[in-house]
């Protein structure tokens, strides 16, 4: 018997006839008490669904007073333009937090910590605010927490300038081998002239420590500082080092051949978030909802600025205040 002598239903028993009824009777709804409960599936009624705001969830850190004569113009005109993403009143409040971190960075270390970590709970998101808490933290000995304030801040802004820092912050723990780690990863590779520099004095701190100074002074002596500053920074690395191969007089010599730097000139930070105040101050950014003015100091001086580098030196241990001498 071929597929097509075989005997049809008729249509009434196929597919898409009156189907028989459930036993039973009409299907209960959904959600309804025809339905008996699982075990264990009934949620007790919630009290608030609100979740709990983020100010309100972790303990905020008591806010330092700040001097009056501390303005918001005082602030970088960089680090101003990245605080427009805050409210007009916060991005004040928090850049003058920020101006009070980079007076007191060398002066007052930990109260310059506490300004930054108001300036987090105020402004987190913004990468300066970030960059302040993360120099603040390393200034201050916390190097596990600058580690991760640095971390934060690459992937907020994408840069890897701070690198030599992050390396550093690996050998105030302990790490000296994650210090040579971060020196041969690709983001390295993109370091400007300085910063490598930068990152290449704390790779020979870091083989100190691990017991090799030869390594070190090796490392040294082929890194091809751009600038009279850089030279001079590898300088002083290399006499530690010499020092630590017991080449006191080797020391002594280049010490006497490296300038004399004057304690204004030295006090240059890793970060710059102010300005030096002026009479005349120059025009800051103006925020959205503020309606254009004429401009009353045009001729004004502009303020000058340039691109800090880390000025510890890592051919020693850092010491209690989160510097090496």
């Amino acid at each position: 018997m071929t597929p097509e002598d075989a005997p049809k239903r008729p249509r009434s028993e196929r597919s898409g006839g009156q189907r028989p009824e459930r036993s039973g009777g009409q299907r209960p709804e959904r959600g309804g008490t025809g339905r008996p409960a699982r075990a264990g599936t009934q949620r007790p009624p919630r009290q608030d669904d609100r979740r709990p705001q983020r100010d309100e969830s972790r303990p905020q850190p008591e806010a330092p007073e700040i001097p009056e004569l501390i303005q918001f113009e005082d602030l970088a005109p960089e680090a101003r333009a990245s605080l427009r993403t805050l409210s007009k009143e916060n991005a004040k409040d928090v850049g003058r937090h920020l101006v009070m971190v980079g007076l007191l960075l060398d002066e007052d270390p930990e109260l310059a910590y506490r300004h930054a970590q108001v300036a987090v709970s105020r402004g987190g998101r913004v990468d300066v605010v970030r960059e302040a808490a993360a120099i603040a933290a390393y200034r201050t000995s916390r190097y596990p927490e600058a580690l991760r304030e640095l971390r934060t801040v690459r992937r907020l802004n994408g840069s890897a300038e701070h690198l030599a820092l992050e390396a550093d912050c690996e050998r105030g723990m302990g790490r000296p081998e994650r210090a040579i780690a971060i020196a041969q990863s690709p983001e390295a590779r993109t370091l400007s002239p300085l910063a490598s520099v930068e990152l290449d004095i704390v790779v020979a701190g870091a083989r100190v420590d691990m017991g090799d100074p030869h390594a070190a002074l090796l490392l040294l002596q082929r890194i091809q500082a751009p600038t009279d500053e850089s030279k001079a920074r590898v300088a002083e690395a290399m006499v530690g080092v010499l020092r630590h191969l017991g080449r006191d007089a080797d020391a002594d010599a280049l010490e006497a051949t490296l300038p004399a730097w004057d304690d204004d000139e030295g006090a240059e930070e890793e970060i710059v978030v102010y300005e030096t105040a002026q009479e005349e101050r120059t025009e800051r950014p103006r925020f959205p909802e503020e309606s254009e003015e004429s401009d009353s100091s045009e001729g004004s001086p502009k303020p000058v600025e340039s691109e800090a580098v880390p000025t510890h030196d890592p051919t020693s241990p850092p010491d209690d205040q989160g510097r090496t001498p």
